[in-house]
Order: structure tokens, then sequence, then C-alpha cells
């Protein structure tokens, strides 16, 4: 009888949003990404779609879902650059799992644990999009620990001021 009320309970806590919502928040991310570096020029640094995928596979706590978004928002995101087809796929489709995964298991609506999770995954894209891009492809990227750590800060701190944001977009149940 105790595994019915978890199961009811885990299937309670996940967060059903409109189909308008899972359609419009990842393209107005992937727009926001492809034009504000060319006005803000650092923005570069930052990683909206995955902090999008992130927040989805976190609330949505369903691994196939996490992986399915992340691959099609990572794919949609290098279509807009000017690198190869599939380096974001992957890391987005990596990330957007294990953030299910983790999703499952755990809470995760504690605003300190976001922050350490959006700046763990986003160290691993940032490491993955490098191991695509190097050692898959063969082409050559440098990638600066500092550097990273600082753009992982920054993907942090937009995440949580992103997160409430996207949590007042819950559907009514």
């Amino acid at each position: 009888m105790t595994g019915l009320s978890t199961d009811y309970r885990r299937d309670r806590e996940i967060r059903h949003f409109p189909l308008a919502v899972y359609v419009l928040v990842p393209l107005a991310s992937l727009v926001l990404q492809a034009w504000l570096p060319r006005v803000l020029g650092r923005f570069t640094y930052f990683d909206l779609p995955l902090l999008v995928v992130l927040y989805f596979s976190l609330v949505r706590r369903d691994p196939i879902h996490g992986t399915l978004l992340g691959a099609v928002v990572g794919i949609l995101q290098d279509a807009l650059t000017q690198g190869a087809i599939g380096i974001h796929g992957v890391a987005n489709t990596v990330c957007g799992f294990l953030a299910a995964s983790i999703g499952i298991r755990f809470v995760v609506e504690n605003a300190l644990l976001r922050v350490v999770m959006n700046f763990v995954f986003t160290l691993l894209a940032g490491l993955l999009v490098v191991f695509v891009t190097g050692g898959l492809l063969g082409l050559e990227m440098r990638w600066n620990f500092l550097t990273q750590v600082l753009v992982a800060a920054g993907n942090a701190l937009i995440g949580l001021v992103l997160f409430p944001l996207l949590d007042r977009l819950q559907g009514k149940d």
C-alpha cells in the first residue's frame, strides 16, 4: 500500500504545462540565444536552451521526455549556429536525460539545489561539446576551465531567475 502512495505522491509532483508553453518557451530561448549575442556580445557565454531543457526535464521527471526535448532543442540550437549540426544536440540530450533521472529520485523545488544542478549540468554540457567537437569531429576547440566555471555560474544565476518565472506557467489541473 505504501508503494501506491509513493507513486501517487510522485505523480502529483510532476508539473504539467499547456502545449503552447512546451513550444513557445524553447523557441523563445532559441531566438534569444541567437539574437542577444549580436546585441550584447558577451552573452554568447550563456546557454538559455540548455536551461530550458533542464527545467522541463526536472519538473516533468520523465527521462524519455527529457531526452527528446534535449535532442530537439539542441539540434535546433545547432541549426542557428555556424557549427556542425548535432553538437549541442548530444550535450542537451545527455543533460536532459540525467536531469529527468535526478528529478525522479529527488524533489528539486529547492532553489539552492536548482542552482547547483544548473552549475554542474552547464559544466557537463561544456565538456560534452568539447569532446564531440574535438574527439569525434577532429576539430580543434579550446576549453578554458576558468571560463567554463564562470559560464556555469552565470547560467546558474540565470536559472535562479528563470525557473520561478517558468513555474508560473504551469497549467491548471
